[in-house]
């Protein structure tokens, strides 16, 4: 099963982290605390965000920076601060988590 996995990972039939793990990585790196996949809380549901950048095809890599860069102005009023804890793998694997909740 293992050799079956890898190689459907390396055809890229499958994502290299299933997706509890960047859900288990949002709560890990406390994102959870400001966001939901289907529900506003603070900001946006994960769900709104992949809507919104459906199509764009660098959605990953501007998300990945807002998330460690922070941001403003695009969901209204409350800005979302900086995360300089995340590194640049883990930015990656969240953003394309979150574009995932299609």
């Amino acid at each position: 099963m293992k050799v079956f996995v890898a190689a459907a990972v390396a055809a890229g039939l499958l994502s290299a982290a299933p997706a509890f793990a960047s859900a288990e990585l949002a709560k890990a790196k406390n994102c959870m605390a400001c966001h939901a996949v289907d529900k506003k809380l603070v900001g946006p549901s994960y769900k709104d965000v992949a809507a919104k950048y459906a199509g764009q095809g660098d959605a990953v890599e501007v998300l990945a920076a807002k998330i460690q860069k922070g941001g403003s102005g695009n969901w209204g009023p409350v800005p979302m601060p900086p995360n300089p804890q995340v590194n640049d793998a883990d930015a990656k694997a969240l953003a394309e988590w979150v574009m995932a909740q299609k």
